[in-house]
């Protein structure tokens, strides 16, 4: 994606803005705060509310980011279901094609939400999931690294100047409501879906991590989330596809899960997003998760944590939940959203069925099976929340203001800070570090930058790219800045189908070269399955191709082999021979830019493991070096580093 494209559609709106919003009154973010004037407004609102209208503020559905001309049937869809379920809600994203992520730009998702907000007539709270700052849905935006990143770098200031720039980005593009930060604590190397999504395994550290980027967020008026109460870090199955389960006694779970929970509670969390886990020490009934257990959500959260802002359910949609109430039951989408609201939770979020769970709702309140008192209490909750946005005065962003504010050139630059400051030598006992640059007064080569492979033979690098999919977009940063510093390097893509056929041609390769760089894109995805020992498997990690792949490359370059972990930290698990390892924790282009300023020995080291890798290293290691100690002691490192170092 080029900077051309935004800079074009930054013009066109600029064009079409005072065509239509010379009369407009535009929202300016501020502090998140309740003023005496907008809880009146949520009160005097609440009370001129039909039911139905009620049902629908405790609803959200999806809409996406992308361009959508008025007269289009998907524009008319999410139009309509604003108005026929007066909805309170919509999660902005993007869509997903052949199992590829369709990003749009900041100017098509400022132009959506204000469209959608004129259709609505109640202002509507505009969520997200930018857990990794708009990137994660938008091109050419600051792009942020995981959050095991950021606690590699063990600095919360980060985290927090993070969520400021977040918070400015989302309420530009007229977003209200992120979701995030993730509060979950992995302590298990085998979570599919938590993973780098989280801080790490330290709960105090992640605690830190959370209040941090609550108290950023907030500063500058966006709403956020803590999640996935009360912890889904000790779990080894996705709740995208079944139901997983938390065990450990309740003092464990005390211990680990609920600390960052309940300083995010102190630090003055917005919300809190429920999860589809089953608890046993906490909710016996098994037919229960996490979502529908008034035990977990009223007396546990509302009652002895004692938080009073909004709670929600992770979308009902997602299998962890489906999977409870079987199609026989009649209408279990209604249900799942009756036994969610009776839990505690204020809104349903992404109901499989919009239809079901709105008549759900609606005839338990009039049958007598929920309270009208409670749904009251749920949308004075929302209300609130909207007017301490500034939302009962306006609701419109002006989308001059998105080119002034969103990718500032100080915000990328600090993208890449927290970027570099993350990556972690985990290991170098080999004879690769640093990688011989270009000669003197050249700048190496960028030919070619997007080939599978490039010509030449016996190239004095030769690099690997590891994906999911090779058409993706991951490692072509990485290929490029491995160009620019080295010419004649050889650069291969492979993922699981195609990388059988071309291991006799990489191995000759790396046999060849001087230096091989395995990168191994690999990061948590919803609902991803890959083949591992011959089962289809919910895992982060390589596939039975690859990762057969990643070992003959090892036996065939020995020493002279770096692996980069592109993301899941744990992967070195699988291969405890690896000799020199590197992490980055994320498949951000900053990170790949990280991760070669690291080959090359241009920059000193600072990061540290956030979590243990059972027989490889232990949390809080990580070779502490600066370039010319990289330079003098390639291959020879000793263990214990020189300290650590604060990013200035």
């Amino acid at each position: 994606m080029s900077n051309s494209r935004f800079i074009i559609a930054a013009l066109l709106f600029m064009l079409l803005v005072p065509a239509f919003a010379k009369d407009e009154k535009y929202l300016k973010a501020g502090p998140v705060q309740l003023t005496s004037d907008g809880n009146k407004w949520a009160e005097k609102t609440l009370k001129k509310m039909s039911l139905e209208e009620k049902i629908g503020q405790m609803i959200q559905v999806r809409a996406y980011a992308d361009f959508l001309n008025v007269e289009s049937d998907e524009y008319k869809r999410v139009r309509d279901e604003i108005k026929k379920y007066h909805l309170g809600s919509i999660i902005l994203t993007v869509r997903v094609a052949d199992g590829l992520l369709i990003k749009d730009l900041p100017y098509e998702a400022a132009a959506i939400t204000n469209l959608l907000q004129k259709e609505s007539k109640l202002p509507l709270l505009v969520a997200a999931d930018f857990e990794r700052g708009l990137s994660m849905r938008l091109h050419e935006t600051p792009a942020f690294p995981h959050a095991m990143a950021f606690g590699a770098t063990g600095n919360p200031e980060l985290e927090e100047k993070f969520a400021e720039i977040t918070a400015q980005e989302s309420r530009a593009i007229g977003v209200h409501w992120n979701y995030f930060p993730v509060a979950d604590v992995n302590i298990n190397p085998k979570n599919p879906i938590i993973n780098t999504r989280s801080f790490g395994e330290d709960p105090q550290q992640v605690a830190a991590m959370v209040a941090a980027y609550v108290e950023g967020s907030r500063k500058y008026g966006l709403l956020s989330t803590a999640k996935h109460f009360p912890g889904h870090g000790d779990t080894a199955t996705d709740s995208h596809l079944g139901v997983a389960t938390v065990s450990g006694d309740l003092q464990r779970l005390e211990s680990v899960e609920l600390p960052p929970f309940e300083k995010a509670v102190q630090a003055g969390v917005d919300s809190i997003m429920v999860a589809h886990v089953t608890i046993p020490a906490m909710e016996p009934d098994a037919d229960k998760v996490a979502t529908t257990s008034h035990r977990i959500i009223t007396d546990l959260l509302k009652d002895k944590m004692h938080f009073q802002g909004l709670i929600v359910t992770d979308a009902l949609e997602m299998h962890g939940l489906t999977r409870l109430y079987p199609e026989s039951s009649g209408n279990p989408a209604g249900h799942a959203a009756v036994d969610a609201v009776k839990a505690g939770n204020d809104m349903v979020l992404l109901p499989s069925d919009l239809d079901g769970a709105f008549n759900g709702l609606l005839q338990a309140v009039k049958g007598g099976e929920v309270s009208q008192s409670q749904i009251d209490t749920s949308v004075l909750k929302i209300l609130r929340a909207k007017a301490s946005l500034g939302l009962h005065k306006a609701r419109l962003v002006d989308l001059e203001q998105v080119s002034t504010i969103v990718s500032r050139p100080g915000s990328l630059d600090f993208a890449q800070q927290v970027a570099d400051a993350a990556v972690t030598l985990v290991r170098d006992d080999g004879q690769v570090l640093p990688l011989p640059g270009p000669p003197a007064g050249t700048s190496g080569t960028s030919a070619q930058p997007n080939a599978y492979r490039s010509a030449g033979s016996g190239s004095p690098i030769v690099g690997i790219v590891i994906t999911d999919d090779v058409r993706s977009e991951y490692g072509r940063v990485f290929e490029l800045e491995l160009r620019r510093r080295a010419r004649g390097t050889r650069v291969y893509y492979v993922d699981g189908t195609i990388a059988a056929g071309m291991t006799p041609e990489i191995l000759e390769a790396a046999k060849q070269a001087q230096k091989v760089v395995v990168a191994a894109y690999v990061v948590p995805t919803a609902a991803k399955q890959t083949v591992v020992n011959g089962q289809l498997t919910n895992t982060v990690g390589l596939n039975d191709a690859t990762g057969t792949l990643m070992q003959q490359l090892m036996d065939a370059a020995g020493n002279k082999m770096a692996v980069i972990a592109m993301g899941n930290p744990y992967l070195a698990m699988n291969f405890p021979a690896v000799q020199t390892y590197i992490c980055t924790y994320s498949n951000a282009p900053t990170s790949e830019r990280g991760a070669v300023k690291l080959l090359f020995g241009e920059m000193q080291l600072k990061g540290k493991l956030p979590v243990s890798l059972p027989g490889i290293a232990d949390r809080g290691f990580g070779l502490q070096l600066k370039p010319e100690e990289l330079r003098v002691a390639s291959g020879a490192q000793n263990s214990s580093g020189t300290g650590a170092a604060q990013i200035q």
